[in-house]
C-alpha cells in the first residue's frame, strides 16, 4: 500500500507539521496501525478508508500518534484531504468520519484546504502549582480546553516569552490530559499573525508538535474574544512554524491551511 508524508499548514516542505497518511480498504487491527505510527514517528499518522454512498459521511478517518490513537487531529486532517484531493481520489469536500463526529474538509480554488471542527469549549481554572517552573515562564491566564483537545491552556506576558520557552516536558505531563498550549498576542509590528503559540505534548509521546490544528479550536474563540475580531491568523512558533488561518463560527471553528507532499513510497509489512 501507498504511504505518504505530507507537510500540513505549509505551502513549502520540510516546514509545517509532517503527517503520515494511509489510505486503506478498511481498517486492520488496532494493534498494527499502533505499530505503523510508531514506525513512522511523526506528531500523527492518519489512517482513512472509503465508506458507502448515502451516508453522513465519505471517509473513516482516525489519527495515532507513535503512542497513542487521539481524538481529534488537525493537521493530519488537512494532510489527508490533502492526499485525497491531489490524487484524484476525492473531488470537493470531503466528509470524514471520526471520534469527534463528521469534520468536513473543503479546498479553495488556491489550493489550500478550510476544515470545519468544533469549537473548544474553554473554562477558566487556576494556575497549577508547579507550572510556571516546568514551563520556564509565569502564566497570567488558565483555561481548561475541555475533553477532545484535552490541553491546558495558559496566556504569557508577550510574543518574545513564548518563542524563548525551554519547558521541562517530563514536569509538563501534570498538568493536563494532552499537554500544555502556550500562547501570547503578537508583537505589534508582527506581520502576518495575530498571536502566536507553543504546543507541548508530551503524555502522547510529542515533546513540542510543530503545528496544531486542534490547539487553534480552543486558540480561536480565546482570542477572537480579546481581539474582537473572529477572523484571525495563528503563528505556530515551533523550529518548523507555521500559519493557521482561524475563523470562529460559534460552536464551529474554521481552519484554513494549505498542504505539500514530500515523501511517497509502499509499506511493506
Amino acid at each position: 500500500m501507498r504511504i505518504r508524508i505530507v507537510d500540513a499548514f505549509t505551502d513549502r516542505p520540510f516546514t509545517g507539521n509532517p503527517a503520515g497518511v494511509l489510505i486503506l480498504d478498511a481498517f486492520p487491527d488496532d494493534d498494527w496501525l499502533q505499530r505503523v505510527a510508531m514506525e513512522v514517528n511523526h506528531a500523527e499518522t492518519a489512517f482513512a478508508h472509503p465508506l458507502p454512498d448515502g451516508g453522513t459521511a465519505d471517509w473513516a478517518l482516525r489519527w495515532f500518534t507513535p503512542m497513542a490513537e487521539v481524538a481529534m487531529c488537525g493537521h493530519a486532517t488537512l494532510a489527508t484531504a490533502h492526499v485525497l484531493h491531489s490524487t484524484g481520489a476525492h473531488t470537493g469536500a470531503v466528509r470524514f468520519a471520526t471520534r469527534s463526529g463528521v469534520l468536513v474538509a473543503t479546498p479553495g480554488e488556491d489550493g489550500s484546504i478550510t476544515l470545519d471542527f468544533p469549537t473548544a469549549p474553554l473554562t477558566p481554572v487556576d494556575v497549577p502549582e508547579g507550572l510556571a517552573d516546568a514551563l520556564g515562564a509565569r502564566p497570567h491566564a488558565a483555561f481548561d480546553t475541555g475533553p477532545l483537545v484535552g490541553d491546558l491552556l495558559v496566556e504569557l506576558a508577550d510574543e518574545r516569552t513564548v518563542r524563548a520557552l525551554r519547558p521541562d516536558h517530563r514536569a509538563l505531563g501534570a498538568h493536563s490530559a494532552r499537554g500544555v498550549i502556550a500562547t501570547a498576542r503578537a508583537e505589534d509590528a508582527a506581520p502576518g499573525h495575530d498571536y502566536v503559540s507553543r504546543c507541548f505534548f508530551p503524555n502522547v509521546g510529542i515533546d513540542e508538535d510543530p503545528v496544531t490544528g486542534s490547539a487553534h479550536t480552543a486558540l480561536a474563540p480565546y482570542w477572537s474574544r480579546r481581539l474582537g475580531r473572529t477572523d484571525l491568523t495563528g503563528l505556530q512558533a515551533s523550529p518548523r512554524s507555521g500559519h493557521v488561518r482561524t475563523a470562529l463560527r460559534g460552536d464551529r471553528t474554521l481552519l484554513g491551511g494549505s498542504a505539500v507532499t514530500v515523501i511517497e513510497g509502499e509499506l511493506l509489512a
